[in-house]
């Protein structure tokens, strides 16, 4: 989670002062490279039909969407009101999970949501002077990863993850020249500090990325996942420390609300889990 908040610090700054398409499509071609060689080194192929069929499709697609919205949100409000509203996503994808896959969520999980949504619409602060609409578009955002996410669920398990990794970076490339052609903006030669931040922003997500599949491989998801809202804190830090932010006292409130309902809503999952796997197992 450090290492997703440096990298949205990165992308921040390449993001103000290149267009954020530009960075959409160089982050695209710059980590299809990488993750191509991880799938062929384990010989899973790329150029295959099933990258642009069904659930695969879906998830591709979701996650170019995704980041396009992402940065140009990055480039137009604070880093820390970003990360904040990025941490609704949990809440979001088990409602969607309960309407669209008919995964049974109770009224405790269905209230932790309401709570969530009311802590992003603190933070977003609609109606008061406060209100940045271009935070509209990281909320649009969590709702786009969130068909990624439930596309990946029912997705045939014998697709690789380096595959998905790789077709989701590749798409990144046309999506930064649409980005750029729907905004009027056309590339801009990149000096040495842009390269810096480029650069670090594609480290430090391959990093993450390392990171957080390794801790889902040998540790229990409903311990692991909790971590997520770790790169929050992260984030404000950064913020404070780089770029002069200062989250104000309706940012912080909302942003516990969030976190909060999305503890308690990976807390009941886990308990109820639990209690199906003994009813299964008396033992």
């Amino acid at each position: 989670m450090a290492a997703f908040a440096f990298e949205d610090l990165f992308l921040k700054r390449a993001a103000v002062s290149l267009p954020p398409g530009q960075v959409v499509a160089m982050m695209g071609a710059g980590g299809a490279v990488v993750f191509w060689l991880f799938a062929a080194r384990l010989r899973q192929p790329i150029l295959t039909r099933r990258a642009l069929s069904g659930a695969a499709a879906v998830r591709t697609l979701s996650e170019a969407g995704a980041t396009m919205l992402y940065i140009t949100a990055l480039a137009l409000i604070p880093l820390t009101m970003n990360a904040a509203l990025l941490q609704a996503s949990p809440l979001v994808v088990t409602m969607a999970a309960a309407l669209f896959l008919g995964e049974k969520v109770g009224w405790r999980r269905w209230s932790a949501i309401t709570v969530g949504f009311l802590g992003v619409m603190v933070i977003l602060r609609p109606g008061t002077e406060g209100f940045q609409a271009a935070g509209l578009l990281t909320v649009a955002c969590v709702f786009i990863l969130t068909a990624r996410d439930l596309s990946t669920r029912v997705m045939d398990a014998s697709i690789g993850t380096f595959q998905l990794t790789t077709w989701a970076y590749l798409a990144l490339v046309p999506a930064g020249v649409i980005l750029m052609a729907v905004q009027g903006q056309t590339p801009q030669a990149v000096d040495p500090s842009q390269w810096v931040d480029l650069t670090g922003a594609l480290i430090t997500g391959l990093l993450g990325y390392y990171a957080v599949t390794a801790a889902m491989r040998v540790g229990d998801v409903s311990v692991v996942a909790p971590f997520r809202y770790a790169r929050l804190v992260f984030a404000m830090i950064l913020a404070v420390i780089f770029l002069g932010e200062r989250p104000d006292f309706w940012m912080l409130i909302g942003a516990t609300l969030v976190i909060g309902s999305g503890l308690y809503t990976f807390a009941r999952e886990a308990r109820v889990k639990r209690a199906l796997s003994m009813k299964a197992d008396p033992r």
